[in-house]
């Protein structure tokens, strides 16, 4: 049976790097000196430089009051869901073609017989999906699946689709996308823990090419698992002024705890498949904040390099939802190939709303 590869990854992201514009315009709405200290001491551990956003800062010598277009501001209004609707599909398929062109998809146009497309930042019809097939000139044949709203563990179980057509298709050349537009759903708010959530956040689209071609990242096999008892620490919820997230400040002892038990487990059954985690020379964790990556960290007591590259994207990007992990792996592709030095046993797992671990094992070869 045929096995499945990541050939290539492109990604993108929109014009405007907003991290610390973003800084700023939360100092102004947190007026209370004390809540403003703590934010600046939280910035300042969030190992976050650079996030990316279509909405540009609206400037006023050291003042951010919002944005250009005057979509966020600092007196109180917030944008609809429908109003952030139609931003999301006047702005998705752009970023999405930037990422195709990276990707170097006129290559592949002709030959493309899937289109894999994760997202759970926004919603239209005709579908993102079809919209992309016509801007990028595809065959409007081709097979499309969309995974929605499943958040940031999405990237595995789309690629987990790819991995499942290959293998029952060896002829199959399957496009797989994750754009997420995480920046239309910040909200106007003095709510701490809501800020430090929107801290982590930013916009980013990847691009993929899997095939049955032996060369890249390849696909071993696929397992999820879930976490007992922590349905509400991850939720994502459609709201009248966006989607709203809530993250609880548990979820990373949690990770933590789950991951000790699962490496003592240490069976067939288990996330680690009967392996030790110092089995694996390449890890692809997806860069949802810090604490996060610090909790697979403690868990699976890893070296202090082990996740450098995930730290890396993290430092570039934040947390770009789905996105992220496709962008953890494109930076591992990229490593082997400069250096020329494979990985034989790699490892990937994303967390996200259920509280679930996706995850897969895989090699890279140049």
């Amino acid at each position: 049976m045929a096995r499945a590869y990541v050939n290539r990854i492109g990604t993108a992201t929109p014009p405007h790097d907003v991290h610390q514009a973003f800084v700023r315009y939360v100092e102004l709405l947190l007026n209370e000196p004390r809540t403003q200290k703590l934010f600046r001491r939280m910035v300042g551990r969030a190992g976050i430089d650079h996030r990316f956003s279509y909405f540009e800062p609206l400037v006023e010598g050291d003042r951010v009051l919002g944005d250009t277009g005057g979509f966020y501001t600092l007196d109180g209004r917030s944008p609809s869901t429908g109003q952030r609707m139609r931003r999301f599909e006047a702005t998705a398929p752009g970023l999405a073609l930037q990422a195709l062109d990276a990707l170097g998809i006129e290559k592949e146009r002709e030959r493309i017989t899937h289109l894999v497309l994760a997202c759970c930042t926004g919603f239209v019809a005709p579908g993102l999906d079809q919209q992309i097939i016509r801007a990028a000139g595809l065959d409007p044949g081709v097979e499309r699946t969309v995974v929605g709203f499943m958040g940031c563990y999405a990237a595995v179980n789309a690629l987990r689709l790819a991995h499942h057509f290959v293998r029952s298709e060896p002829a199959a050349r399957v496009l797989v996308v994750n754009l997420e537009l995480c920046t239309l759903h910040f909200q106007s708010t003095q709510k701490l823990d809501e800020c430090l959530s929107m801290l982590l956040f930013g916009d980013g689209c990847s691009a993929a090419l899997v095939s049955a071609d032996e060369t890249g990242v390849a696909l071993m096999d696929f397992k999820a698992a879930a976490i007992a008892d922590t349905a509400g620490a991850i939720t994502w919820r459609i709201a009248d002024h966006g989607f709203d997230m809530h993250l609880s400040g548990e979820v990373p002892a949690r990770i933590a705890r789950a991951l000790a038990a699962e490496s003592a487990r240490n069976d067939d059954g288990g996330l680690l498949r009967g392996q030790r985690p110092a089995d694996f020379d390449a890890w692809a964790v997806h860069a949802g904040g810090r604490t996060i990556l610090d909790a697979v960290e403690t868990g699976f007591e890893l070296g202090p390099h082990m996740l450098d590259c995930s730290r890396g994207i993290l430092r570039d990007f934040g947390n770009m939802s789905s996105a992220t992990l496709m962008f953890i792996l494109g930076r591992i592709l990229a490593s082997v190939r400069g250096l020329g030095r494979p990985v034989e046993n790699g490892f990937a797992v994303a967390f996200g709303p259920g509280m679930a671990a996706e995850s897969f094992r895989f090699r890279a070869v140049a």
